[in-house]
């Protein structure tokens, strides 16, 4: 009753219609992952230096046993038979960054600009503010201000190129 789909580029394993487990391969290593992960294998097993629960899967060697790799299977099964739902805790909002005084002056200049900036959301906002306050020298402040007006009137969002 599981089957297997291709999701975000990764083959995830779905059971009973329902996300059970994924798998994803980089150059010298893998990860495994479960979707009721800290249900499944708890909190403290998560290593650091990998995204799957299991840690960094370099060799055979990196996977637990057959029977602890296994009765996590069954856990996540029992978990999607039971219909149990994970919760996930959604971080703190951001704060609002006050728009820099130069960065006002020039959407006051230009009101296409002026009227697209106000119309975008808080973090399209936020993104175009933080370039700009990023940018260690005057000249390159300067740059981006004017690639960031341009953009802006136009309607676009400062990463704009890779939207589809």
């Amino acid at each position: 009753e599981t089957e297997e789909q291709m999701k975000w580029g990764s083959p995830f394993f779905d059971y009973k219609g329902e996300m059970m487990a994924n798998m994803a391969a980089f150059q010298e290593h893998c990860g495994i992952g479960f979707w009721k992960g800290s249900l499944v294998v708890g909190t403290e097993s998560r290593k650091k230096e990998s995204a799957g629960l299991m840690g960094r899967i370099a060799r055979v060697a990196d996977l637990p046993s057959r029977k602890i790799l296994t009765g996590y299977i069954k856990k996540a099964m029992e978990l999607n038979d039971a219909g149990v739902k994970v919760v996930r805790v959604k971080g703190a909002p951001k704060k609002t960054l006050p728009t820099p005084p130069y960065l006002a002056r020039a959407l006051k200049a230009d009101k296409a600009a002026g009227k697209a900036f106000e119309e975008f959301s808080p973090s399209a906002r936020r993104e175009y503010i933080e370039w700009l306050l990023e940018a260690r020298t005057e000249e390159t402040r300067a740059r981006r201000l004017a690639t960031a007006i341009g953009w802006i009137a136009e309607g676009k969002r400062r990463n704009w190129k890779y939207q589809k």
